[in-house]
């Protein structure tokens, strides 16, 4: 998955399965506002990426690639947003290019691809020492010195600011600068209380890194219980792991392996998770991981072995209808957990892939009905409640109208951001579209 680059708080929810699926709220197409930077520092990102991986050097920019990696939502994002407006015509948000029409600036500066371009250990670099180095924290300090010196963010104090950092680690230099913000995250294992919340921040799937499924359901071929591959040893929550592989490496009709990132890897886990009836999804180093993802698209049901998780769609996909939940506690006793898969039915088990397979769409990126028009509606909903809590909606009148986005193209004096984006608020037109729906919706 490669694509030209173009351009360039609170409380954390439990994983109670009971919660999971419930809400259901329905969003209006949301105006947004944004913008691009010079691409000089995008193709000195682009390139270090190349480079610390041993790529050649690519004379020309127009060639240049964003990179396949599972944080890859900000490319997708950001393109989307780039279409003619033709072609997004029932998208839940619409660009325009006067940030007075705009509700809210999205922010698309890739910041995780930044991050991963960091050459935090220099040695692996294969450049020339005298060739310009990208840094990351730079970066985002440039990012938000800009920022700040906008009147659209001063206004609200960057509230009404939409900020992707999909990565655990992205932005973690100004996170504190962006948390009045709306955050679009995997997760929110590594952000503080006061620093993100389901109420106003929107949870991304990561793109799945194994070939899809392309057979229907069933389970003749499935031979294996149980699947899993991947990193033995992780930190924080992830070192779960570990403690897994010793209750379940010698299991019969189980298949663990330890293994890092690779094409060999992916080849191997796409084999295993396609031919396996239940697919292991303990934390990594935060509580979500690509791989739930990569079993979903293989029709391999989800065995999620967490004490606290927030997923994505939670408003659209009831997940007890695609996944097992299962606590920590239970999982690594020994025998346990394969007991508890051996006694799911064949009828169930082709249920749950059942559901996986009309869900599945909305954990491909690639797909014009998939993850990013899924993505928006679920933005909309929390980028209301951000605004809706902001004083001024009590002095409104009651009047109807639509939400729109503006993506100009904008060259700041300095900064090495990819885009930038401003916004005006029409908090009457926001109460009359969100604040029905919303009293109405009971919480379900």
């Amino acid at each position: 998955m490669e694509n030209e680059l173009f351009g360039g708080g609170m409380g954390v929810a439990a994983a109670d399965p009971e919660r999971v699926g419930k809400r259901r709220k329905r969003n209006k197409r949301r105006r947004w506002c944004c913008g691009c930077d010079d691409r000089r520092r995008r193709q000195i990102a682009i390139s270090t990426y190349a480079a610390a991986r041993g790529g050649e050097s690519v004379g020309n920019d127009a060639l240049l690639k964003y990179p396949g990696n599972q944080h890859s939502a900000e490319w997708y994002l950001f393109s989307d947003l780039n279409r003619p407006s033709d072609e997004r015509v029932d998208s839940a948000v619409t660009r325009v290019m006067d940030p007075e029409k705009a509700d809210l600036f999205y922010v698309p500066f890739f910041s995780s691809l930044s991050l991963v371009v960091n050459p935090i250990r220099p040695a692996t670099l294969n450049v020339s020492p005298d060739r310009p180095v990208y840094n990351d924290e730079q970066t985002q300090e440039a990012l938000m010195e800009w920022l700040e010196e906008q009147g659209y963010w001063k206004r609200n104090n960057g509230w009404d600011h939409v900020f992707i950092c999909q990565d655990p680690n992205a932005l973690y230099k100004v996170i504190d600068r962006v948390k009045n913000g709306v955050l679009l995250v995997s997760d929110f294992g590594r952000l503080a209380r006061n620093q993100a919340s389901l109420v106003k921040d929107v949870i991304l799937p990561y793109s799945h890194r194994i070939n899809t499924y392309k057979g229907d359901i069933g389970l003749e071929n499935r031979k294996s219980l149980l699947f899993f591959m991947g990193n033995r040893y992780r930190k924080e929550g992830g070192k779960i792991r570990d403690l897994l592989f010793q209750v379940l490496e010698n299991e019969e009709d189980v298949i663990i392996k330890h293994g890092a990132q690779s094409r060999e890897s992916r080849r191997i886990a796409s084999r295993g998770m396609h031919t396996s009836r239940f697919c292991l999804h303990p934390a990594g180093d935060t509580p979500s991981a690509c791989r739930l993802f990569d079993a979903i698209v293989s029709l391999c049901v989800p065995v999620i072995v967490s004490d606290y998780i927030e997923l994505p769609f939670e408003d659209v996909i009831d997940y007890r209808k695609i996944a097992i939940f299962v606590d920590s506690n239970t999982a690594v006793r020994p025998g346990n957990l394969v007991k508890m898969l051996r006694r799911v039915s064949s009828e169930k088990i082709l249920e749950f892939q059942k559901e996986l397979k009309e869900v599945k769409r909305y954990f491909e990126y690639e797909d014009p009905n998939g993850t990013v028009k899924e993505i928006w509606p679920s933005f909309s909903k929390a980028a209301f409640d951000q605004t809706y809590e902001q004083p001024q909606q009590k002095d409104c009148a009651q009047g109807l109208g639509g939400a729109r986005l503006f993506v100009p193209l904008l060259k700041p004096v300095r900064g090495p951001y990819n885009t930038m984006i401003y916004k005006s608020i029409d908090f009457c037109r926001l109460e009359s579209l969100f604040v029905p729906q919303h009293l109405g919706d009971n919480g379900n």
